[in-house]
C-alpha cells in the first residue's frame, strides 16, 4: 500500500504487481526516490481524470528515468479510482506520469494495436473523497499547458505504508 498526503488530503494506492509488474516497480521506485514529493497534480478534468508526476509547483517539469513498456494489454480496465501510466502518443512511452480515472474511461482501455491504450497499474483503496476533491478545483491556462489547477494541488509526500 502507497500513500500520497495532498495538500487536500490522503489518498492511499494498492499497486497491481502482478498483473502489471513493470508499471508497478517502475511507479515503486519513483516513491523510494522521493520523486513525487512536492510534485502537482498539474491536469484536472472534472468526469474524466487527475493527472500529476510530471511537475513541481510553477509548472517546471521534472527529470525522469527512462520510458517503460506499456502494459495495457494486461486485462485492467481503466474503471473510476484505477491509476494509469500517462503517455505521450508514442506507445512505450510512460516515465513518472500517472493519472487516476474519475469515471469508467472505457476508451483508454487496451483495444489492439490501433488502440494500443493506458496501462492500469493501481487503484485507490481510500481517499475518492480527496481525488474527487481535487477533480472539482477551478483551472486556467498555465505555461502552454490547459486544465491546470488555478491554485496548486501538490503531493506533499509519496510513500510505502508501514
Amino acid at each position: 500500500m502507497l500513500v500520497f498526503e495532498t495538500t487536500l488530503g490522503n489518498i492511499e494506492i494498492e499497486l497491481f504487481e502482478k498483473e502489471a509488474p513493470i508499471s508497478a516497480e517502475n511507479f515503486l521506485a519513483y516513491v523510494d526516490d522521493g520523486f513525487y514529493d512536492g510534485v502537482i497534480f498539474h491536469r484536472v478534468m472534472n468526469g474524466f481524470m487527475i493527472q500529476g508526476g510530471g511537475f513541481e509547483p510553477g509548472m517546471k517539469q521534472k527529470k525522469t528515468k527512462s520510458p517503460i513498456k506499456n502494459e495495457a494489454a494486461n486485462g485492467l480496465k481503466n474503471k473510476r479510482g484505477t491509476l494509469s501510466m500517462a503517455r505521450t502518443d508514442v506507445v512505450d512511452s510512460a516515465t513518472a506520469q500517472f493519472f487516476i480515472n474519475l469515471v469508467d474511461n472505457d476508451f483508454l482501455d487496451h483495444a489492439g494495436k490501433s488502440n494500443y491504450g493506458y496501462a492500469v497499474f493501481a487503484e485507490v483503496k481510500s481517499g475518492m473523497d480527496v481525488v474527487d476533491k481535487i477533480a472539482k478545483v477551478s483551472t486556467t491556462n498555465r505555461a502552454g499547458h490547459q486544465n491546470v489547477p488555478a491554485a496548486d494541488v501538490v503531493i506533499t509526500k509519496a510513500y510505502r505504508k508501514k
